[in-house]
């Protein structure tokens, strides 16, 4: 991971306008931190950001028995993690604005409820897809692989709004797949052999062309759609509403769709049982709940206080931590195919967010230029989360 801390120093050291890949070793620079954290305050948000991150993969793994299976219902979990995230977002509202007002506004936007249940349905899908994934991949495999979704991304958006892709963005998004691709290599024929005959091992090594890979693509691509429906539904002017409100439709509408999930699995009963809420709310799932709920929090901090080359800088380390930690606790070998592979995604990354794709409405007036403020941000936190 020395060409992260090569290119910080080049990144900070100088203004942004500068080239951080000049040639100039980083020695003759003198990193200004200042730049890189203004305050203590965002300090402790890029710490909290990559922490939360880490932390959710982690501690989804650790709720897992032995069989890599878990003993409570994960659609219940994912449901009352949008109850939480409700609850949150109607607080902040409520901050500022009385309880009625949001009542009034969830109501007049009674349009925005039925729009919003397209994301909140591949949200839904996605959040679930999550546990189930994890229960297959280990957390620095099934992280990786997530960042598949910046090249589909690029894709979608050249097809749908005719963001056209310079050179450099297609080499980026190519050296991305290329990492992923690394991921499945194995150098070691010994380490092959011995995780075949581990009953119940994890797949460690990437895509392996079964039914886990068709997930971890169905989930990159929930991520994917959703954020362009929003990006569509935010630049539609009848669905203009407080970002605080959209939240709140959001996650109503995706308590729906996993209640919708429940019932289709024929679970709506037996999941609020007793003994079925009674495993939900043990002590490890109820932090993965708060966990999930944090991100989203400190996530829009970290958007308005930073910018998307730091928090591409955030997704290396979440990578390199990610692997690190699961070494320590839960044995999980650290390969070099992982090693090479977390490098270079994380420098397809840094170079795609360079000169990222987006979108973003064009302010007309000072009304316009608010709405555009909040759909930047609300655009970019859901992106971060997913």
């Amino acid at each position: 991971m020395f060409w992260i801390f090569r290119v910080f120093c080049k990144l900070f050291a100088h203004p942004i306008e500068e080239n951080p890949f000049s040639g100039i070793p980083c020695k003759m620079y003198k990193p200004n931190f200042s730049n890189l954290f203004p305050s203590r305050s965002s300090a402790f948000i890029f710490t909290s950001y990559i922490a939360l991150f880490v932390s959710q993969g982690i501690l989804v793994t650790a709720s897992q028995n032995e069989n890599n299976k878990y003993n409570f219902n994960t659609v219940t979990a994912v449901l009352l993690t949008e109850l939480l995230k409700l609850i949150v977002s109607a607080c902040l509202y409520c901050k500022d604005n009385p309880l009625k007002s949001l009542w009034r506004e969830v109501i007049s936007g009674s349009k925005v409820i039925v729009l919003y249940f397209v994301p909140a349905f591949l949200y839904c899908l996605y959040n679930n897809l999550a546990f189930v994934n994890l229960s297959k991949f280990d957390p620095t495999t099934y992280y990786l692989l997530l960042q598949f979704r910046v090249v589909i991304t690029g894709i979608l958006f050249q097809i749908i709004f005719k963001k056209y892709l310079s050179r450099r963005q297609w080499f980026s998004l190519l050296l991305l797949t290329v990492g992923c691709m690394v991921k499945q290599m194995n150098f070691s024929k010994d380490d092959d052999d011995a995780s075949e005959h581990v009953a119940n091992a994890k797949n460690t090594s990437g895509f392996d062309f079964s039914i886990n890979a068709v997930f971890i693509l169905t989930q990159t691509l929930c991520s994917c759609l959703a954020g362009v429906y929003n990006e569509y539904l935010l630049k539609r002017e009848d669905t203009n509403v407080n970002i605080y409100v959209q939240n709140v439709i959001m996650y109503f509408d995706s308590i729906v769709c996993n209640v919708s999930v429940l019932l289709l699995q024929g679970d709506l009963v037996d999941a609020f049982q007793m003994d079925s809420l009674r495993a939900v709310f043990r002590f490890n799932v109820i932090v993965i709940m708060i966990n999930n709920a944090a991100i989203g929090i400190v996530t829009s901090f970290f958007l308005k206080y930073m910018n998307s080359i730091i928090k591409t800088f955030a997704s290396a380390l979440e990578l390199f931590f990610t692997a690190i930690l699961c070494f320590f606790l839960f044995a999980i070998p650290i390969h070099f195919n992982t090693i090479l592979a977390i490098g270079i995604v994380s420098f397809a990354v840094f170079m795609y967010s360079q000169n990222p794709v987006v979108n973003l409405p064009v302010a007309s007036s000072a009304k316009g230029a608010n709405i555009s403020d909040d759909t930047q941000k609300l655009l970019m936190a859901e992106e971060a989360i997913s």
